[in-house]
């Protein structure tokens, strides 16, 4: 919830916990204008934020986990993808 984070934020810079949940949506919104309009965006000590592009997929039979399963064919479709900055990665 969003109340998780606003609640330290707005320990941590003094501002109230509306205008924390103000930045937060409005950081939200930048960030999806941004990976739609250009593909990339990098929050700075968060992470970076890319799309990359699935192809498309055949109908037919495929084995998995030693069963053979009939799979539907997929068109192709862009998916987005987030890798944290290695200072985040470090405290996990």
């Amino acid at each position: 919830s969003s109340s998780s984070f606003t609640t330290p934020c707005s320990a941590a810079t003094e501002l109230k916990k509306g205008d924390c949940s103000k930045v937060l949506t409005a950081l939200s919104e930048v960030v999806a204008a941004q990976v739609k309009k250009t593909g990339k965006v990098i929050v700075p000590g968060i992470a970076r934020i890319v799309t990359r592009t699935k192809k498309a997929t055949k109908a037919g039979k495929r084995e998995m986990f030693g069963k053979i399963f009939i799979v539907k064919a997929r068109p192709a479709r862009t998916v987005v993808k987030a890798f944290p900055v290695a200072a985040i990665k470090q405290v996990v």
